[in-house]
């Protein structure tokens, strides 16, 4: 894969800088977690954890796009980042006096899901000012390895911090990332063009009137949005199945290290793919295939747990059900970049960074159901309604089985 984006200087330090930002995210999404597990061992706490990142983050996210498009990009993102750092240093004071409590926890939660509803249209729709219309498909391939990619760094070395001290200097250290980010955003010059100055309320009905009338776009963002909330939101309850299969703190960061290096092997798989003349069937292909390893994952779980080898067998199917999903994501996101009009930029790329979103809002209908019912049960749950949708798409919505990666 040619990663040319990266010969463009101004591109290069944001996405060099952006290694500290999203790891420290990565990072404090696994200290978050553990803390909260910790402090109640409910699966239902940590199911609202997600929900609060998630609810702030999208209701942000539709005014954060809007934002995006009115309000020079490295502006908004100086600030998002550095209120980021401020509020994770509160975090760390508070839990390293031991004053800590869950809704303490769950308050900074949906802070920081506030500011990242500002953050991602703004981080989303920046590339074009920083690189060359034909480097669109390698930043965004790069984008997604770099948040992949430190998904499968950082939590493992953020399990191993947790066990070796505590959940405090986690949030020190995501501290530091954010503060670094902005140094990185102060050296970057960015010309953007800015709209006149019309009705907020009229701009952002047009960016969601584009959506709904752009048939393409809306099965694209929709279908992403359910495999999120349904199939990868068993990542929020991942400390209940490192409790199931016996592995501690350092399991935990593992499990959530698999589904990072899923996402990876995923991204450099559809690299090879991307203009492929069956773009649309293999999105949707690997799209039908994620809830099988979802399967494989809540069997290993939910009848395997005490088996030996059941640790490393639940790693690998998360791997699988992690890669699947990227190849889905990755194309999808691609393509909408590719055919959205810059002046709508910031306010359809923030609809669709909703996606991330989704995955902690659906912890929370994943903890109520493993309450329910089980954690294992709750992604047969999951893998089943995603599975029903990628089969409606296919029948329904021809368009996307007729992509070709060579058009684009």
């Amino acid at each position: 894969m040619r990663f040319d984006a990266l010969s463009s200087g101004p591109y290069r330090r944001f996405w060099l800088g952006s290694i500290a930002s999203v790891g420290s995210t990565q990072l404090y999404f696994v200290g978050m977690a553990w803390l909260v597990f910790e402090l109640s061992d409910s699966a239902l706490d940590l199911g609202l954890l997600g929900a609060a990142t998630a609810v702030p983050t999208i209701l942000a996210t539709l005014v954060g796009g809007l934002v995006a498009d009115r309000i020079n990009r490295r502006s908004v993102l100086i600030l998002t980042t550095a209120t980021s750092a401020v509020l994770l240093l509160i975090l760390a004071v508070l839990d390293a006096t031991e004053l800590v409590r869950v809704w303490h926890v769950l308050l900074i939660s949906a802070l920081l899901g506030l500011v990242q509803g500002f953050d991602f249209p703004s981080r989303s729709s920046i590339f074009p000012a920083l690189i060359e219309p034909k480097q669109m498909m390698s930043a965004v391939a790069l984008n997604s390895i770099l948040w992949q990619g430190s998904r499968m760094i950082f939590p493992a070395i953020g399990g191993l911090l947790i066990a070796l001290t505590d959940t405090s200097l986690i949030f020190v250290i995501c501290g530091i990332g954010f503060i670094t980010m902005v140094m990185v955003l102060f050296s970057i010059e960015l010309e953007q063009i800015i709209q006149d100055k019309t009705d907020p309320w009229h701009e952002f009905k047009d960016g969601v009137r584009y959506v709904l009338h752009q048939r393409l776009f809306l099965t694209l963002i929709l279908l992403t949005w359910i495999s999120m909330f349904f199939g990868t939101s068993f990542v929020q309850i991942m400390p209940i199945f490192a409790d199931i299969l016996h592995s501690g703190e350092r399991g935990y960061g593992l499990l959530i290290s698999a589904t990072g290096v899923g996402s990876v092997a995923g991204n450099l798989f559809i690299s090879h793919f991307q203009q492929s003349r069956r773009l649309g069937l293999l999105m949707l292909s690997c799209a039908a295939l994620a809830p099988f390893s979802l399967a494989g994952f809540s069997l290993v779980t939910g009848t395997l747990a005490n088996a030996a080898g059941a640790f490393w067998l639940a790693c690998f199917f998360a791997v699988l059900a992690s890669a699947f999903s990227s190849v889905f994501l990755v194309s999808s996101m691609t393509v909408l970049q590719l055919k959205v009009p810059d002046n709508l930029r910031g306010r359809v790329m923030g609809i669709h960074s909703i996606t991330f979103s989704m995955i902690a809002l659906g912890g929370l209908a994943s903890g109520a159901l493993a309450t329910k019912f089980s954690a294992p049960v709750a992604v047969v749950i999951g893998a089943v309604v995603v599975l029903s949708s990628v089969i409606w798409v296919t029948i329904r919505q021809g368009e996307i089985l007729k992509l070709d990666g060579s058009q684009l």
